[in-house]
Formats: C-alpha cells, structure tokens, sequence
C-alpha cells in the first residue's frame, strides 16, 4: 500500500520508532497523520505533531475506550483510517516473579492495544474493502527475551495475534504487517548488556525507512535486522539445540541466569 493520500494513526508517537514512522508518513504524502501517546508526552508529541502539520492525541492504548477515543478523533478531523500503526510499547523486566502488575501491563499495550484496534477499525476497513494495520511486536517476538520474560511473552502472543489478522483478513482487503525489530536506539534503549545489540544498533529513522519500503511490498514480516530470519530458521529446524544456545547467549551476554 502507498501511504500517499492516506490517514495514518501512530501509536508511541512522540520519540522512538513511532515518531521516526509518523513524520515518513508525512514525508510520504500522507492526506493526513495522527500521533497518539501518553499524556506525560503531550509537550514532545504535540512537537512532532507540529512539525508533519498532523494531529496529536494523549491515551493509554492499554484501555479500550481510548483507542476509540483516538479512532474517533482521527476520523472526526481526516476522516476513515486507512492505516494504523499499533507501536505503543514498554519494557519491564524480571522472570515469572515479575510482579502481576507489570505482566498486566505488558499483555494489555503489547497485545490487547492491538486487539482494540483491530475491533475498531476492521468492520469500517471490510466494508470499504481496504485498510492496513501495522503492529509492533520485536524480534524477541519470533525468538524471546533473556531478561525479560513478560516482554518476551506478550511479544511472542503479538506475533500471533498478526498471524491470525492475516488468516482472516488478508484476502478480504485489509493487509496486515508486524514489525520485529532487535535493538532500535530509542528511549527504551538502555546501558548495560544487551543480547538485542548482538547485531548492532539502528537508529529509529533507518527503521522508518525499512517500514515504508515494506508497506509498499505489503511483507507480513518487518524485520529491522535480517540476521533475525536466520536465527527463526535455526529455532524451527531444532528447538532443543536453539534452547541450548540461547542459554550459552544468556550467560555470555549477562554472567548467567537473568
């Protein structure tokens, strides 16, 4: 899909890889493009929303009422979205013992945010027969994180989530894509070990790059990193000898069990 004459809507879009996909959108020719995120972002977003001439919107997309909300605004200024960009994300680490609060949290921006949307705008996208819904998930969606397991969970059930979108809609008009990056330098970038910079690190304006290219080719898969296909093969080809090196990863990247 050609994002020229479009309405776009982009969740975590104040910094990042959303604002880097927004002011691409605009860039592109978009009719028009909406930024949404959380209100403790309202200065930068109402910044970026300044400069591509769009429209900012504050929300948690963790609550249904206001990914509506945020449908609706969209719609009331450009009219029906043609494309959304479901990017809002968080980062909570720890294992199983990570507290009930931040894997609530965890499931409901990286997956029911995307399911809300996909409530909203489905029905309005089959009637007029076109639509796309990009999804961010991460590359620890296709593999898995090692020092997080609430994000690598919700991300691995975003995955899903695209897949099943794609099964049911994808012959009917609506294209959908999931975006899985590894590491983006973005505010969610921090010091210290990492096993998402293996492959190094791209700057959130090179990954707005690759998603306008994919959208043009309507690629389920977006991958910032190609190395990730690689290692989705080696995972699928034999799971226990990928368990076993993924753990050997673990101790070479943090000293241990994470």
């Amino acid at each position: 899909m050609q994002v020229r004459d479009k309405v776009c809507v982009v969740t975590g879009g104040a910094s990042g890889i959303g604002e880097a996909v927004a002011r691409a959108y605009a860039e592109a020719g978009a009719r028009g493009v909406v930024v949404a995120d959380l209100k403790t972002s309202r200065d930068r977003l109402a910044g970026v929303a300044g400069d591509i001439d769009g429209l900012a919107v504050t929300g948690d997309v963790g609550l249904e009422e206001d990914v509506k909300g945020l449908i609706a605004a969209a719609e009331d200024k450009y009219g029906p979205v043609d494309i959304f960009f479901s990017n809002a994300g968080l980062s909570r680490k720890g294992q199983e013992t990570a507290s009930d609060a931040d894997w609530d949290e965890s499931w409901r921006v990286h997956v029911m945010s995307h399911v809300f949307a996909a409530r909203a705008l489905v029905p309005g996208m089959l009637a007029r027969g076109s639509g796309y819904l990009l999804n961010t998930a991460s590359a620890a969606g296709l593999l898995a994180s090692l020092n997080s397991m609430p994000y690598g969970v919700t991300k691995n059930a975003a995955v899903a989530l695209a897949e099943h979108l794609a099964i049911q809609y994808g012959d009917r008009g609506i294209r959908i894509s999931v975006l899985c990056p590894q590491s983006v330098q973005t505010g969610m970038t921090t010091p210290g070990p990492s096993a998402a910079r293996v492959d190094g690190v791209l700057q959130a304006s090179e990954v707005a790059r690759i998603v306008i290219e994919a959208m043009d080719e309507e690629r389920f898969l977006i991958l910032s990193h190609p190395q990730v296909q690689d290692y989705v093969q080696r995972k699928a080809a034999n799971r226990d000898r990928w368990l076993s090196g993924m753990r050997r990863l673990r101790d070479r990247i943090y000293g241990g069990a994470a």
